[in-house]
């Protein structure tokens, strides 16, 4: 089955509701992306961590446009895409689509502190979807599409929860309802396959929507 057909089939077959434990795919042992390939822009290897560089983790919707954008921004060193926050070990794209994987796409972002923080990676989280729409982003429906931060660390979690309220206030006030993102702090992240990564530069005019809600971060007027 290829990635076109796929991406129509998650937004019309996946369940709404998260599945249980005992209904989620058995997936398997080993990883589904073997060998490790070498990221298309930075090229290092995708699961390579820079010497003094941090991990964050971030799901707002479809991967493949929210990778290119954490890519493209300055002391980004490093990016994969691929799922957490479910039940079913290695799991492969087409069984995150059925929705009974418990996973949610997310983009694994690796970056120099000393040139952005984390900080301004959530701003751009915020500001680039609609995270008060549960489990969908637009036309693209399923848990496997759910807003959610991972936090790698007890700095993470607080930087995220506090973030999440300031937006929350800011959403308010321009009439849009409460944020559905979820902060789950103890994930794993399994990748994807290697025809998902950096997808957008080896397809340009491959699909990207973009759900922001025109809400901005920063300082009030």
């Amino acid at each position: 089955m290829d990635i076109d057909l796929l991406t129509w089939l998650q937004g019309h077959v996946a369940p709404a509701r998260m599945v249980t434990p005992d209904k989620a795919l058995p997936g398997r042992p080993t990883p589904v992306l073997d060998p490790v390939p070498t990221h298309e822009i930075f090229g290092l290897p995708l699961d390579a961590v820079p010497e003094g560089s941090q991990v964050a983790y971030f799901a707002l919707g479809c991967y493949w446009g929210e990778e290119r954008m954490f890519w493209e921004r300055q002391g980004v060193v490093n990016t994969a895409v691929g799922f957490m926050g479910g039940y079913t070990p290695n799991p492969t794209y087409a069984e995150s689509c059925t929705g009974r994987t418990g996973h949610t796409e997310t983009v694994r972002v690796v970056f120099d502190p000393a040139r952005v923080g984390y900080d301004d990676l959530l701003q751009m989280f915020w500001e680039n979807h609609d995270p008060t729409q549960l489990n969908r982003q637009g036309n693209d429906a399923g848990t496997q599409y759910r807003s959610a931060l991972f936090p790698v660390d007890e700095a993470q979690r607080a930087a995220a929860e506090a973030s999440l309220a300031d937006f929350q206030g800011r959403l308010a006030e321009q009439g849009f309802g409460t944020i559905t993102t979820e902060i789950t702090p103890g994930q794993t992240f399994y990748f994807a396959e290697v025809e998902h990564q950096q997808y957008l530069h080896k397809v340009p005019d491959g699909y990207c929507p973009n759900h922001a809600t025109g809400v901005k971060c920063g300082p009030r007027p």
